[in-house]
């Protein structure tokens, strides 16, 4: 008793500014908005090269958030460098809110989208590459306004603070806070000692891989800029297109393959894409995570490809190809469409919906629960099958030969059990506002693994422009939770944060 009334004395609340660095978090932020700013400036620049009159629209809203951040630097200016977990979490969540606000600028301003939710979810959808659009006009869309969504996906695959802490390095020993704070997975994986090291060689395969997917699209009939909106997309596993009829519009089978080939890509660890380009390729194939997320794909894949055959009369090679496609985008949280799977048998939807819950692999820039906690949860019930047999017995779990600790499976256990509870949560507020159940449930599961996909009038051949204002902000608050993997973002809503040990 005299134990718990130290810690109640222990654990009390204190100022904001005691508890993190405030004029820190304002001088990061500052330097993260002028990147934003650059990024804004570029698409400018491609406005101008198509000769865009929405060009002016991209310098104002460089403007202001050059103005913003220069305002956050000046006040932050001189103060401590050293960043801490607390400060981390609190830069990465302000960050991705401040970047999706100022974002939507161009959007609003042009009046290509006329409301702020719409807005606002276009932008947040686009940095978390989840890919669902409340645009209905792509073909006639500025082809800056364009590319300036292909480069939201394309930034926010990796991280934006990820791609900043790669392209400046300023960050010092903070680095690795702001890194731990932004990527997603189970564990983080250090390719080098130097945490701006390991940013630049993630973004050197990142770019390497987008490159080469240009070329093959174009080999395949797509001209420059498709081309590279759409490898922007793909390697972000974000969705957006510049087609309203997304990849179905060139009706290629060559592009379906490379497109299908390049989100499994990017769906895989790439960490393990590092090493694979330093020589080490038979790495890949004993990792535990990449084999279990292949054969998840193949084996829905397979099922999928027999039941199109058998029951919808597709030729074999195109039940295949169109059953790759669609659950490649959705277990890779990728979001383009070649067919409508709604009108699919609706077994398989069952898959699909799998596929979209459990995402891609830790470490890449897909979205979901992850494989690699799929893997874990799976080994954690045959290990409670056998302990009723065999009650004495040690049965630790072993993932690439090393031994998982019983605390990362609790770990595990806690985000899976929250990740299922906001899916939930989500649904519940949608329906709440009159939503069809299962597109609720679907959009909200969607969003929270950032794929973009839905079902009924949120399905492949439909936006979100009809769906009611207050939902759009519902809906991007799940796509930003769940792009930071929940606790990053819940972690501040919770009394522990803001209690001095």
């Amino acid at each position: 008793m005299e134990h718990h009334f130290k810690e109640k004395e222990i654990a009390k609340r204190v100022p904001f500014y005691d508890i993190v660095n405030a004029k820190l978090i304002a001088y990061v932020i500052g330097i993260l908005l002028w990147v934003e700013g650059g990024m804004l400036l570029i698409c400018m620049g491609v406005s101008l090269l198509y000769h865009e009159d929405s060009y002016i629209y991209f310098l104002y809203a460089t403007g202001i958030n050059l103005i913003i951040g220069g305002g956050l630097m000046a006040y932050g200016k001189g103060t401590n460098t050293w960043i801490t977990r607390r400060d981390g979490y609190c830069v990465v969540t302000f960050t991705w809110l401040m970047f999706s606000l100022l974002g939507m600028l161009p959007f609003y301003m042009s009046g290509e989208i006329s409301t702020l939710g719409g807005a606002f979810m276009e932008t947040m959808s686009g940095f978390t590459t989840t890919g669902f659009t409340v645009i209905d006009h792509l073909d006639t869309m500025p082809k800056g306004m364009l590319f300036w969504r292909a480069l939201t996906q394309w930034v926010g695959g990796l991280g934006i603070v990820c791609f900043t802490i790669a392209l400046l390095p300023v960050f010092g020993g903070g680095s690795l806070q702001l890194f731990s704070a932004e990527a997603t997975g189970v564990t983080h994986d250090k390719l080098h000692p130097k945490i701006s090291m390991t940013t630049q060689l993630l973004w050197t395969v990142y770019i390497l891989l987008t490159t080469v997917l240009v070329i093959l699209l174009y080999i395949g009939g797509v001209d420059v800029f498709d081309g590279i909106c759409h490898a922007f997309s793909i390697m972000g596993t974000g969705g957006y297109s510049t087609k309203q009829a997304s990849i179905a519009y060139w009706n290629s089978p060559f592009v379906e393959y490379v497109t299908s080939v390049f989100m499994i890509f990017a769906s895989l660890n790439f960490s393990m894409l590092v090493v694979c380009l330093k020589g080490k390729f038979s790495r890949l194939f004993k990792d535990g995570e990449t084999r279990w997320f292949i054969g998840s794909v193949l084996i829905i894949t397979f099922i999928i490809t027999l039941s199109l055959h058998f029951q919808l009369n597709y030729p074999v090679e195109k039940a295949f190809r169109k059953a790759l496609f669609q659950v490649s985008t959705i277990h890779t949280s990728c979001g383009l469409a070649t067919d409508d799977y709604t009108l699919w048998p609706q077994f398989t939807w069952m898959l699909l919906i799998f596929a979209m819950i459990a995402g891609g692999c830790t470490g890449s820039t897909a979205g979901g629960i992850k494989n690699m906690r799929i893997m874990l949860m799976f080994h954690a019930f045959k290990n409670e099958l056998k302990q009723l047999i065999h009650s004495h017995a040690v049965l630790p779990i072993r993932i690439n030969e090393h031994v998982i600790p019983p605390s990362l499976l609790k770990t595990v256990s806690t985000f899976t059990l929250f990740y299922l509870l906001c899916g939930f949560a989500g649904c519940t507020l949608l329906t709440f506002f009159g939503i069809n159940f299962l597109e609720a449930f679907t959009s909200s599961f969607s969003c929270l693994g950032n794929v973009g996909l839905g079902f009924g009038i949120y399905g492949p051949n439909y936006t979100m422009s009809s769906m009611p204002e207050v939902c759009k902000w519902i809906v991007s608050m799940l796509m930003f939770i769940g792009r930071l993997e929940l606790f990053n973002v819940l972690i501040l809503f919770s009394p522990v944060y803001w209690k001095e040990w």
